[in-house]
């Protein structure tokens, strides 16, 4: 019950956001404006956008060799699969496949690979918010102006999520020099708890803190987070590509600023962030790029298109070549946890 009563939100969710991203719109106009677009330029956003796969599967084996050295080819087949599973279920769930998928085969701790995916996600964050602070020290949008206050916002928003990230990563550096302990601490949940269980919460922490072992490492974290560049650079100019195409006047270090709205678009739970990266999508183009609605809104469909229907099609190719159903992907992003800790 619970399970239907979540994906009954999650649907409502997704047709409120589409909801509010298509008020207003006339749909004929949209329809012309997305026949509009120039295919070249398109393509090259294709194109750019499948090279961002390859960027974070390399980040993400650099990530995990504390633990281990997988092939490219898994990671980067993993990584594919993950992104497509979190486009086809909500709440994310690729995150959870992916590292248990790629642990089982490399033979390490599914705890211990989930760990980096967390890293992953602090260095995203800083990685986009050093870009967006690069685009405001150095340009000016063209609208803020008329936007001053929805700016302040995303400025302030920015150093408040820059805060906690690296808060998050100072905690992260402390938490993995101290694996051991922090897994005794965890043991004394015994005393609420059957001692099996409470034994099982331990291995699961000490796993855990394992697969944060590159943190402290100053030198290769370094490497990790300017292995994030590339990556986000790629993404950028994947936003700029797609914007180009529908002849939306943005540079390209202006595609940062679009690309720190998008980020935020894209925590709403929905599957494939269906509506969330829309709406961040229209409200950075109509606000801060001076773009008309129909062609604001018909430029964020093929945006979004590019960025998850390639990979979720490789995605779903990788999951038949494994054997994998859609109807398992759920039971696979909730691992049995006696074999997380492990």
């Amino acid at each position: 019950m619970r399970v239907h009563l979540r994906t009954a939100a999650v649907v409502l969710l997704a047709v409120v956001m589409v909801a509010w991203f298509l008020r207003g719109a006339d749909m004929r106009a949209v329809w012309a404006a997305i026949q509009g677009g120039q295919l070249g330029l398109l393509a090259l956003a294709v194109g750019v956008t499948c090279l961002t796969y390859v960027f974070r599967a390399v980040r993400w084996q650099y990530l995990l060799r504390p633990l281990g050295r997988p092939p490219f080819s898994e990671v980067f087949k993993t990584t594919v699969i993950g992104f497509a599973v979190s486009t086809l279920v909500p709440a994310r769930a690729g995150e959870v496949v992916r590292p248990y998928l790629l642990a089982r085969r490399a033979g390490f701790s599914a705890a211990s690979a989930f760990a980096t995916i967390i890293l992953e996600r602090l260095l995203d964050l800083l990685t986009v918010l050093l870009l967006f602070g690069f685009y405001l020290l150095c340009f000016h949008p063209a609208a803020a102006e008329q936007h001053a206050a929805m700016l302040r916002a995303l400025k302030s928003g920015g150093l408040l999520t820059a805060s906690g990230a690296i808060a998050g990563l100072a905690g992260m550096m402390i938490a993995a020099g101290y694996p051991e302990t922090l897994a005794a601490w965890a043991q004394k949940v015994e005393r609420v708890v059957p001692p099996r269980a409470a034994s099982l919460v331990a291995r699961l922490v000490k796993t855990f803190l394992q697969g944060l072992a590159i943190v402290r490492q100053p030198g290769r974290l370094a490497v990790a987070g300017l292995l994030s560049f590339p990556l986000w650079l790629s993404i950028a100019a994947g936003i700029w590509l797609g914007a180009r195409a529908y002849a939306i006047d943005m540079s390209y270090p202006a595609s940062f600023l679009l690309m720190a709205l998008l980020v935020v678009g894209v925590t709403v739970p929905t599957p494939g962030s269906v509506g969330g990266y829309h709406k961040a999508y229209q409200i950075g183009a109509v606000a801060f790029f001076g773009v008309a609605n129909d062609r604001a809104v018909a430029a964020a469909l093929v945006a979004h298109a590019i960025s998850i229907v390639p990979v979720t099609l490789a995605g779903v190719v990788f999951l038949a070549q494994e054997g994998i159903s859609l109807g398992r992907l759920r039971t696979l992003a909730a691992p049995d946890p006696g074999e997380e800790a492990r």
